[in-house]
């Protein structure tokens, strides 16, 4: 059983998370309070069959006091935020031999709109993952949170000529899979058919289906069709074998699921396009947009991060490809009016690319935007960030001993030279502050994270009107 200090730290997070969700206000708005519904609905789903309820953070129990206190700060700061207090305690952290030559590094303060701290700040270098926030910003703002992927099974209007029609949908399970066989069997039986022709469409995306960084076990090629993100191995998250084809691979299991329902395919299912005038058969929907946000962000997913970039470029009918989704992305940023977004550069929505720049400022706004009550439809940038010590990304480091455990929320950044972190913090004197730190040249992952990390703990120690005691 947890101790009291760890039931303290996760009754923490989930209150930081209830506040950022909030937008840092007391009140919640109708779609916060109805997101909040979903999820002790899917919790209680989750009790009933022993199933996961949720993609972003555990379940914990009620704030114990401190938390509260948290909530209640953040409606009323204390204290009007000091920029030197941060000039002093962040500029030691921010020359360590772990983050390279030239870090960049922005906190912004959502109360007060203010920035806090800034060095390189409107430099733009390398992101690594941390752009699937500006990813993910995008897709919500272009799509809204509700937005469900389909897949769908179409057919001339009275005949037997099958088209499975990838909508995008990298989290496609079997089990949607078979819901879509079911009820294709049944609407073919009502038309008097009980065989068939299959083909499948994979036109909703176009250009390159790999990745510029080639086959890689951290992302399989890019397509409107897919079971499971084309894992080979089970899995639900992190590397891992990929499929070479996964639309043919989907198709084909499609297929036997329909032979299993006594459907008699006239021949293998092979590519093509559904024709025009096709009547829907039958569908399947993704989960909520929300949900993958959430899911993308905490796992770091990458095929989802692509995905999204892409149903971004789709949005703004323009080509579903890696360069059109990044200037779907970059329009997208840029209108909702973001300072230095239109010196961003984007190549991919996952951060593989080393073609990808953005600020430390910029990836700060983003975070700020998403807790603007005037941005509801944003929240799930906020939720699905990992939280320090507990969840995703962030669930190995940080330690029970460290400020910033429970308490930080932040998108890691990992590429070989390369590591980043961004996302929020409470700190100690109430205040929901968004910080970005970016470094380069960086000589390993580890002492780059460490460094990183204790960044972070400070911003969690730091009252802001003063220098913290050491």
């Amino acid at each position: 059983m947890p101790g009291p200090k760890t039931w303290q730290l996760m009754a923490g997070a989930a209150a930081v998370g209830l506040a950022v969700a909030a937008g840092a206000v007391a009140t919640a708005g109708p779609w916060d309070s109805g997101q909040r519904t979903a999820e002790r609905d899917k919790a209680a789903a989750a009790r009933q069959t022993g199933g996961a309820h949720h993609l972003g953070a555990p379940p914990a129990p009620a704030p114990a006091p401190s938390a509260r206190g948290v909530l209640a700060a953040l409606s009323a700061p204390a204290n009007a935020p000091a920029d030197t207090a941060l000039d002093q305690v962040l500029d030691p952290l921010l020359a360590a031999p772990g983050l390279g030559p030239q870090p960049a590094a922005a906190v912004y303060d959502t109360a007060t709109g203010k920035q806090l701290y800034g060095q390189r700040a409107d430099t733009a270098m390398t992101p690594a993952s941390t752009v699937k926030i500006a990813t993910a910003v995008a897709a919500l703002s272009a799509l809204g949170p509700d937005h469900r992927i389909p897949t769908t099974v179409v057919a001339p209007a009275t005949g037997n000529l099958l088209t499975l029609v990838g909508g995008g949908d990298p989290t496609l399970g079997k089990d949607g899979l078979r819901a879509l066989a079911d009820a294709t069997a049944r609407a073919l039986r009502t038309r008097g058919f009980t065989d068939a022709a299959l083909s499948y469409d994979l036109s909703r995306y176009s250009g390159p289906e790999l990745h510029p960084i080639g086959p890689n076990e951290n992302i399989a090629p890019v397509v409107a069709l897919m079971t499971d993100e084309g894992r080979a191995d089970g899995s639900s998250s992190g590397p891992a074998p990929r499929t070479g084809d996964p639309a043919g691979d989907t198709a084909r299991t499609f297929a036997s699921l329909l032979r299993e329902r006594g459907i008699t395919l006239t021949a293998p299912p092979g590519p093509g396009k559904a024709p025009q005038g096709a009547t829907e058969l039958a569908r399947t929907l993704s989960a909520p947009l929300s949900d993958l946000v959430e899911r993308m962000l905490t796992n770091s997913d990458n095929d989802l991060a692509e995905a999204l970039a892409r149903q971004t470029a789709v949005a703004a009918r323009v080509p579903a490809d890696f360069g059109g989704a990044a200037k779907a992305v970059a329009a997208r940023l840029a209108a909702l009016g973001l300072p230095q977004a239109e010196f961003a550069r984007f190549a991919d929505g996952s951060g593989l690319s080393r073609e990808n720049r953005v600020s430390a400022q910029l990836l700060t706004l983003l975070l700020a935007r998403a807790a603007d009550p005037a941005h509801p439809e944003l929240r799930p940038v906020l939720t699905g960030l990992p939280v320090a010590g507990f969840t995703g990304t962030l669930r190995a480091r940080y330690g029970a001993a460290s400020s910033a455990t429970g308490l930080v929320r932040a998108k890691t950044g990992t590429l070989s030279g390369v590591n980043a972190l961004a996302g929020t913090v409470v700190d100690a004197d109430g205040h929901l502050l968004t910080f970005a730190f970016l470094a380069a040249d960086t000589p390993g992952p580890d002492p780059a994270q460490r460094a990183l990390d204790r960044l972070a703990d400070q911003l969690a120690r730091c009252g802001c009107h003063a220098a913290p005691a050491p």
